[in-house]
Parts: structure tokens; C-alpha cells; sequence
């Protein structure tokens, strides 16, 4: 159960209180640009976000039976859809800045379906509205770094 919670929480960070999934997010953004920033190969980063996820979906569900559904201290569902949002985006502070932005809006406030994905059962429903939320984020970077927008 501790490796679930040490997971779950991303190190601690879900024991911030308040704010604790801007914290977790802020905290991927630090780590991927220290470790991504000279990085030409997206394998690597893709494979350790899908590890993640995976950890995730386990953790959660196992955090749940003592800490009850989505509790605020799950936060590696912040890390794993700000991951996502990362993905395939050029490392550069203005980047992961709007990435983080784009991300903390799709999360919070959950349009286009991503509400409905928390009524999943366990951490299917903890994990996957963070995901979808990272998908539309990273699709809009996609979009603006198209666009020359950034």
C-alpha cells in the first residue's frame, strides 16, 4: 500500500493540500524540460508516459479502498496527462508555459466529454479525463506550432 501511496501522490505532492495538481503539473513541466531538453528521441518520453499512465490506473485503484473515489491527493493523474500534453512539442520554456496553461484548463474545467470520463469505475475514471484533457491540449500546441504561433 505506501508504494501505491508514494505513487499515487507523485512523490508527496498530493499531500500539498489545495493546488496540489497545479503543483504535481508544475513539478512534470520542471522535470521534462530538465530532461527532455536536448532530447531528439520521442520514444523514450512516450514510453515513460505510458508506464506512467499505466502506474497510474493501478495505483488509483488501489489508493481508492482506504482514500475513496478521486481523492484530491491522487495527483499522478496531473503528471500523466501533463505528460501527454508534451508530447511531440519542441522543448522551449514558452512551450511547456503554454502547455501547462493548456492542460490546467482542459483539467479544471473539462469540456468536450472529458466530465463524463471521472464516472469510469476506479482509476479508469481518476486517470482517463486527465488523458483526454492532455490529448486536447497537446492537439492545440500541435495546432499553434503549425501555425507558426509559437
Amino acid at each position: 500500500m505506501l508504494f501505491h501511496k508514494i505513487t499515487s501522490t507523485s512523490l508527496g505532492i498530493g499531500y500539498f493540500g489545495k493546488g496540489a495538481g497545479t503543483a504535481a503539473a508544475v513539478a512534470t513541466c520542471i522535470v521534462w524540460y530538465l530532461t527532455q531538453l536536448n532530447a531528439s528521441d520521442f520514444t523514450t518520453a512516450f514510453i515513460i508516459t505510458m508506464l506512467i499512465t499505466i502506474l497510474g490506473i493501478w495505483s488509483a485503484n488501489v489508493v481508492e479502498k482506504s482514500w475513496g473515489k478521486d481523492n484530491q491527493r491522487v495527483v499522478i493523474d496531473e503528471v500523466s496527462g501533463m505528460c501527454i500534453t508534451l508530447l511531440w512539442i519542441p522543448v522551449t520554456p514558452v512551450n511547456i508555459l503554454v502547455a501547462l496553461l493548456l492542460f490546467r484548463f482542459f483539467d479544471i474545467l473539462k469540456p468536450l466529454f472529458i466530465k463524463k470520463l471521472e464516472k469510469l469505475p476506479g482509476g479508469w475514471g481518476v486517470m482517463f479525463d486527465d488523458i483526454l484533457a492532455g490529448i486536447y491540449a497537446n492537439i492545440i500546441l500541435q495546432i499553434l506550432l503549425k501555425l507558426n504561433f509559437l
